[in-house]
């Protein structure tokens, strides 16, 4: 898609579209980053819900799967199709404020640490202190959100909604427990977003060099660039989850656990060193078009709303 370089450009000339519009800002970026992490987390919710429960220690009865197409099978045959979607709601309310915050973050800081000088050359390490940054801004608004969407996943919760999964935590472990994976969170998710922000730039840059809006580009760099972060970051998601479920277990170990190394030893003695790879074919079958929808949406509205800027620079421009 070639967008026009600058306000009296000719019909047919290209610009780079990684270059600005003056009237492109933050808020724009912000605007993109909602659309995307909505339309990542929704498309995708019911592979999450499956490794959720796959990764359950000692799950009620009917909650025990053996793979992802007897997970499938299971739910549709007990629960209905219905629940695969069960806590939905706290992902979209979640996922757009914290998207909007990631995305942002990303820019800025990749702005300040050079990503974006107009020298041609690759700045990996920029992508990846900027998109380190970006997720721990966003975690902290997004955590209380993911432990309630995990609990409302689980196998026989009796949740009926967000707000009251949110009213029982409070008043059952406090308000301390939607922070209790936080760091395991961060754990995880600073090295997957640093590995998936280098590695989406260093694909990009071979695959597009022109940094042109090209939606195949992004979509399979976003794509494996999800798979190989997720791979790699599988065990401290099987920790976390236990962190964030723990208020349903019926062992006491569980339900007092008190953090990440605690919930670690938890799992290796259930399990030994394989339980912390319980689930990681949803997990990257979840995150692979996940991170590619990101992505795609991401860079389609950054696209669009750069059009649409310079579209309205140039009408103005020709009303002088």
């Amino acid at each position: 898609m070639a967008l026009s370089s600058s306000p009296d450009a000719v019909p047919g000339e290209e610009f780079e579209y990684e270059a600005l519009p003056p009237n492109y800002g933050l808020g724009h970026n912000m605007l993109a980053g909602a659309f995307a992490g909505i339309a990542e987390h929704t498309v995708m919710y019911p592979v999450d819900l499956m490794k959720t429960r796959m990764q359950i220690i000692n799950p009620s009865a009917g909650g025990l799967y053996t793979g992802l197409s007897h997970a499938v099978s299971t739910i549709y045959r007990i629960e209905g199709l219905r629940t695969l979607w069960r806590g939905v709601t706290s992902v979209i309310v979640g996922a757009g404020p914290a998207h909007a915050v990631y995305f942002g973050t990303y820019e800025v800081i990749k702005e300040m640490a050079g990503g974006n000088r107009a020298d041609g050359k690759h700045h990996p390490f920029a992508a990846a202190a900027s998109g380190a940054c970006a997720t721990i801004t966003s975690d902290a608004l997004m955590n209380p959100f993911d432990v309630v969407k995990q609990r409302m996943q689980v196998h026989g919760s009796t949740y009926r909604s967000i707000t009251h999964c949110a009213r029982s935590i409070i008043q059952t472990e406090g308000f301390s427990a939607f922070y209790l994976s936080y760091p395991t969170t961060l754990c995880m998710t600073v090295p997957f977003t640093a590995t998936q922000f280098m590695a989406y730039e260093s694909l990009s840059k071979v695959m597009n060099p022109r940094k042109e809006y090209d939606p195949i580009t992004h979509c399979v760099a976003g794509g494996l660039a999800g798979a190989v972060a997720a791979g790699l970051t599988t065990p401290l998601d099987v920790i976390k989850t236990l962190l964030q479920t723990r208020g349903l277990s019926q062992q006491d170990e569980i339900r007092n656990v008190r953090g990440l190394v605690h919930a670690a030893a938890i799992i290796k003695k259930e399990f030994g060193w394989r339980g912390f790879m319980r689930g990681w074919r949803p997990r990257i079958i979840t995150t692979m078009p996940s991170t590619a929808i990101c992505w795609s949406s991401y860079e389609m509205a950054k696209a669009y709303f750069k059009r649409t800027l310079r579209e309205e620079q140039m009408a103005h421009t020709s009303k002088l």
